[in-house]
């Protein structure tokens, strides 16, 4: 007798399910008591030690050349005097966030993976829930919350840090008035322009840490198993967060109207 046929892309399905059960599992159980404060700590400041240093460095350049791009574009079309409102925005809104889920996912979250993975294939995991140890609690739940709040914190640093880059490159190099820059974000930035970019941060923060546990409490098994689950999870993490981007900035255009509008 044959096995059912199934369609090409049950495997997948599957998989998305499993990863939104691990992400609803981990939100209940972060109001579960006891919350582990301890190992919350050590993960959040294993985090910002891998990721604190490659986010400045990465930020600066970021923040020049989106500087100096929209210089140049607001140049050819006489409209210089916006180049520090085009420019911050950019930075804020779409930037900064972006940068910082790129580097929590790229070295954050797949130490986060390796650790889960290793634990898996040593059985760790298998030996708590045997002792009725929930590894989503004790585990999971302290590793996504550290991502979510690093994520937010380091976005507030890529902000500074881009906008500071992007008004030196834009006035030094390019001859920028300063007063103008200054003058013409305070026209058009708002306030819920900050509040967008620290939403996207925390929200791809829980992506990637939810991406990285789930790629890490199962991976195909053996040292080759890991480190393929820890590509996965950094390529994963990567195309969900530029559609939650999209689908993010779309929802906030449509929502908040523009300053002056």
């Amino acid at each position: 007798m044959s096995a059912p046929a199934t369609f090409p892309g049950a495997g997948a399905l599957r998989e998305t399910g499993r990863m939104f059960a691990l992400g609803v599992d981990v939100a209940r159980n972060a109001f579960r008591r006891p919350f582990q404060v301890r190992e919350f700590v050590q993960q959040c400041w294993f985090v910002v030690s891998v990721t604190v240093l490659p986010t400045a460095l990465v930020s600066i350049p970021f923040g020049a050349v989106i500087a100096l791009q929209i210089g140049s574009l607001t140049r050819q079309i006489g409209a210089q005097s916006f180049t520090g409102a085009a420019s911050v925005l950019a930075i804020i809104q779409q930037a900064s966030p972006i940068v910082t889920a790129l580097l929590i996912a790229g070295a954050g979250g797949s130490a986060i993976c390796a650790d889960l993975g290793s634990r898996k294939i040593r059985e760790e995991i298998d030996a708590m829930e045997v002792l009725g140890v929930s590894p989503v609690q004790r585990l999971v739940v302290p590793r996504v919350l550290a991502a979510m709040l690093v994520s937010v914190l380091l976005n507030g640093m890529v902000s500074v840090v881009g906008v500071l880059g992007g008004y030196f490159f834009n006035v030094i190099l390019q001859d920028g008035t300063p007063g103008a820059y200054l003058a013409s974000f305070s026209a058009l930035a708002q306030l819920p322009d900050l509040w967008i970019s620290e939403i996207k941060a925390l929200v791809f923060g829980f992506l990637a840490g939810i991406v990285a546990a789930y790629r890490g409490l199962n991976p195909a098994g053996g040292p080759k198993g890991v480190g393929d689950a820890v590509n996965q999870a950094v390529v994963i993490t990567f195309l969900l967060l530029f559609f939650v981007n999209f689908v993010l900035t779309t929802i906030y255009l449509q929502v908040v109207p523009a300053k002056g509008s």
